[in-house]
């Protein structure tokens, strides 16, 4: 979709995120060889706190996945860093969901300390 999309004022939405969310459908079906593209498309771009991390805790879940906990690791220990610098509990509660695919991972002190880490930050306590 290209040009500008009016929706009338009463929608927030205005299309400039559909790559996002098409990333975020393709991770959820498990489709990393679409979402990977997606995403880090979307991650050039300006964001807000908020939907950086959600792209990032994406990313991170592509890599679990994948298989690969350096990506697990790269893009979800940013996006736990985002989640306290921000107190941002809409990231805390994707790290949360996240958290709960490490398993497969687990072998991977590095992937250990990382689910710590998120199970014991103050944004995602409770979430």
């Amino acid at each position: 979709m290209s040009g500008s999309v009016h929706n009338g004022g009463w929608l927030r939405f205005d299309g400039e995120r559909l790559a996002e969310e098409r990333g975020a459908c393709y991770v959820s079906l498990s489709r990393p060889d679409l979402a990977e593209a997606a995403l880090t498309d979307v991650l050039r771009r300006k964001l807000s706190s908020r939907r950086r991390g959600s792209v990032l805790t994406d990313l991170a879940t592509l890599g679990v996945q994948q298989h690969d906990p350096d990506q697990v690791l790269q893009y979800g220990s940013t996006a736990l860093a985002l989640a306290e610098e921000t107190n941002s509990g809409y990231i805390g509660r994707k790290l949360q969901g996240l958290n709960t695919k490490l398993a497969p991972l687990a072998t991977d002190d590095r992937i250990r300390d990382l689910s710590d880490a998120i199970s014991a930050s103050s944004t995602t306590v409770g979430a």
